[in-house]
């Protein structure tokens, strides 16, 4: 199973709110970088995201699951795009921030430290394992 990170600035939804939707979850929409949907179309049910707070917070500050694959996104206009549903996991116990993340060597490869701006983004098992450890789960 992949692993991702989703990023969401938390003035428009935060973890709070994704963990208060519950085990119904919510669906993840408004991507429109081609890159980042075609991460959303790889994505398959009961695979687990990073979710990160970009713009203020910059931390990864907990983890979803994809509970529905990639579907279309109704608000898409030109049909290109489409979206996941994700519920809320687990809450890290503190924020891991990107100046934490940047600053592991063994994290150098990570597309979060060469491609900050991307909205979806693969995460591989050692990074994953890597950034649990640092948040001490």
């Amino acid at each position: 199973m992949a692993r991702w990170l989703l990023k969401s600035d938390p003035a428009t939804w935060a973890w709070d709110q994704q963990a208060a939707a519950g085990a119904k979850g919510t669906f993840w929409n408004g991507v429109r970088n081609p890159l980042a949907n075609k991460h959303l179309m790889a994505m398959e049910q009961g695979e687990q995201a990073f979710f990160y707070h970009s713009n203020v917070d910059k931390a990864i500050v907990g983890v979803v699951e994809i509970i529905k694959p990639y579907y279309p996104d109704p608000a898409d206009q030109t049909g290109k795009f489409g979206m996941v549903d994700v519920k809320a996991a687990k809450a890290l116990k503190r924020p891991v921030t990107l100046a934490e993340i940047k600053a592991e060597p063994r994290l150098a490869a990570m597309v979060l430290v060469n491609n900050p701006r991307l909205s979806v983004q693969p995460v591989t098992d050692e990074e994953w394992r890597i950034i649990l450890a640092m948040d001490g789960l």
